[in-house]
C-alpha cells in the first residue's frame, strides 16, 4: 500500500542533499517509521494508515516550505517527530478503535499451524511470537508518552536528548517517562525473567 503512495507523490522536493527525492526518501524510511507507528499504536492496519499521513504531512510540509532549516539538517529526527505527533494525536483521538478486533481463538490456531516451519524451530518461533505479544501488551498498558519515549530510546535508539526534542519536553521530564515505563514493562513481565543477584 505504501508503494502506491511513493508512486502518486510526483516531482523533486529539494531540501538539502538527503531529501533531492522525496519518493526515493520516502521509501527509504518507510519501515523505520511503519514500525514506529505500530509500535506507539499497537495495531499494523493503523499504523500503516498514519504511515501514509506521515508522509503526506511531511510532504505538504516541504512542498510550502514549513520546516525550518534547523530540523531539515536531520530528515530521519524531522519525520520521527511528525510520526510521533501523528501517532500521539491518532490515541487521543480513539476514534479508530472501534475497527479493531483480534482474531477469533480457532483463527489463531489455523494462523500459527499454517506458520511456515524453519530456523528457528516451530518451538522457538511460538515462544518468541508470545514473548513478544506479552511486550506489546504490556507496552499498550503505558500511557502514550511513556510509550513513545520508550520507542524511541529502545526501538530507535535515539539519545535522550534527541527524544525530549522529538516530543518536545525536557530531558529531566524525558528521563522520568523512561524510568516509569521501564519500571512498569519490568513489572508486567516479571516472570519472563530471573533476576540476576
Amino acid at each position: 500500500m505504501m508503494g502506491l503512495m511513493a508512486d502518486q507523490l510526483e516531482g523533486e522536493v529539494h531540501v538539502g542533499a538527503d531529501l533531492r527525492d522525496f519518493s526515493s526518501w520516502m521509501v527509504s524510511e518507510q519501515r523505520r517509521i511503519f514500525l514506529l507507528c505500530r509500535r506507539l499504536l499497537q495495531d499494523p492496519d493503523e499504523a500503516d494508515s498514519a504511515t501514509q499521513d506521515v508522509f503526506l504531512k511531511a510532504y505538504k510540509a516541504l512542498s510550502k516550505a514549513e520546516g525550518n532549516a534547523a530540523e531539515l539538517d536531520n530528515p530521519a529526527k524531522w519525520v520521527a517527530r511528525i510520526a510521533v505527533n501523528t501517532c500521539l494525536d491518532r490515541l487521543r483521538s480513539k476514534a479508530w478503535e472501534i475497527w479493531r478486533r483480534r482474531p477469533a481463538a480457532e483463527d489463531e490456531e489455523v494462523i500459527l499451524q499454517m506458520t511456515p516451519s524453519g530456523e528457528p524451530d516451530a518451538e522457538s518461533q511460538l515462544f518468541a511470537k508470545q514473548i513478544q505479544q506479552r511486550l506489546e501488551m504490556a507496552l499498550a498498558k503505558l500511557s502514550a508518552r511513556q510509550r513513545a519515549v520508550f520507542s524511541l530510546r529502545h526501538y530507535e535508539a535515539m539519545p535522550l536528548e534527541e527524544i525530549a526534542g522529538v516530543l518536545k519536553l525536557d530531558v529531566g521530564t524525558v528521563k522520568a517517562h523512561l524510568f516509569r515505563a521501564i519500571t512498569k514493562l519490568r513489572e508486567e513481565l516479571k516472570d519472563l525473567y530471573k533476576p540476576r543477584g
